[in-house]
């Protein structure tokens, strides 16, 4: 196979665009302390280009078998840190592959890894779009600073990544139903036992045309199971972090919920059931406070939740359109009960990354359901945020800030 070393460069068009975005999000962080700088970083113009030879692409599934994460591209990005040879080593992207890991690397023994997750969308003009990628970046660096893993510059890796969609831009589905998710992964590989931050990482990103991330129809709201015995996160743990460990111990109570009837967990906290995330998704509620207004609240960064992108998003919006209180607390299931009681909930909806924003019917706690009137809204505020950001997203609000296109 023909090894091809290239220094791709993009248009001049492409850099601005993404400096502007950088600029516009500089308000707009999802955290308040200082943003995590490496002290060294790969460099996208170091990058390596290995093509696929015509015997290594895969069939393009059509749209509609899509669903979350069963396909992948032909291509990927691949880049190591090793402490000894200086670092990061030059960014490659290479044919789609599995990897090969000692046995005794610490991703295997100690989830020393963690994970990131955006998308590209093909918009009504035909153009590729990524939202708000330095966001995923900056989360990305704090989960690594947080996990013993090496950190690395953003905007690098949003250039590799934006070539790596390009290369592979006809797996970016033709539909405003569907989507090209990209999963950049960061795992420890020292091939020693013990509890250590990690002397050798590798960092690789790959991709995977998407559908809807719930199998079934989300259009009637989705159901959750409330179970304060179990926890998902506490102050001090990782629960604002992006790592494999949040995710795992899950499994368990998700398959609770689904045994019940019900399609996702709504994850509690302490002896007041603070409430915290929808499965990985942040929560949002529509409520009318006691000044007779309507108000959006969703819960702090309080280091029990996942700072989200469209949660962020959401935030911003709201505040910018100004058309209803907007606040971030804590909300305890008390609150809930009392609100739905009065007639005073509105609306319940998650948001994240892979379902934009979902709305929420029932909620299963202390074995009874209580059932949230999200749909029963003539104007609800979840549905103007989901196509808000939709619009921005496939392109119908052209030429948005928070979107980096790739030519």
């Amino acid at each position: 196979m023909v090894h091809l070393r290239r220094k791709v460069l993009f248009s001049g068009s492409f850099l601005n665009q993404l400096q502007k975005s950088l600029r516009w999000s500089s308000s707009l962080k999802i955290r308040d302390k200082k943003v995590v700088q490496p002290e060294r970083s790969f460099k996208y113009a170091d990058l390596l280009v290995r093509l696929a030879a015509p015997h290594q692409l895969q069939p393009k599934p059509n749209v509609s078998v899509l669903s979350f994460g069963k396909y992948f591209t032909d291509h990927m990005l691949k880049v190591f840190y090793y402490d000894t040879l200086g670092g990061w080593q030059a960014p490659e992207i290479t044919p789609f592959e599995n990897l090969v890991l000692h046995p005794g690397a610490k991703v295997l023994h100690y989830a020393i890894e963690l994970f990131e997750g955006l998308k590209a969308y093909r918009g009504i003009d035909g153009k590729i779009r990524i939202f708000r990628p330095e966001l995923n970046m900056e989360r990305m660096n704090n989960s690594a600073a947080g996990s013993g893993l090496p950190t690395f510059n953003g905007n690098e890796l949003i250039q590799c990544i934006s070539r790596l969609v390009s290369i592979d831009q006809e797996w970016v589905p033709h539909s405003t139903a569907a989507s090209l998710y990209i999963r950049p992964t960061l795992i420890g590989i020292d091939p020693t036992l013990g509890v250590a931050p990690a002397d050798s990482a590798l960092l690789y990103v790959i991709l995977s045309p998407v559908g809807s991330y719930f199998e079934n129809n989300t259009e009637a709201g989705v159901s959750l199971l409330a179970d304060p015995q179990y926890t998902r996160a506490w102050p001090g743990g990782c629960g604002d972090r992006k790592v494999g460990s949040n995710y795992g111990p899950t499994i368990k109570m998700v398959k609770k919920a689904t045994e019940k009837g019900y399609q996702q967990v709504l994850w509690l906290y302490g002896e007041h059931n603070e409430v915290t995330e929808v499965g990985a998704m942040n929560i949002f509620m529509v409520y009318i406070n006691d000044d007779g207004e309507r108000e959006l609240v969703t819960p702090p960064l309080n280091g029990l939740i996942l700072p989200g992108v469209i949660r962020n998003s959401i935030l911003a919006l709201s505040r910018e359109w100004n058309q209803y209180k907007v606040s971030e607390r804590k909300i305890h299931m008390e609150e809930i009960c009392q609100l739905l009681s009065e007639n005073r909930l509105l609306e319940m909806f998650g948001s994240g990354t892979a379902c934009v924003v979902t709305p929420i019917s029932n909620i299963g706690f202390m074995n009874r359901d209580l059932h949230i009137p999200t749909l029963q809204q003539s104007k609800p505020i979840y549905k103007k945020l989901l196509k808000h950001l939709t619009d921005i997203q496939y392109g119908y609000i052209p030429n948005h800030p928070w979107t980096v296109t790739i030519d």
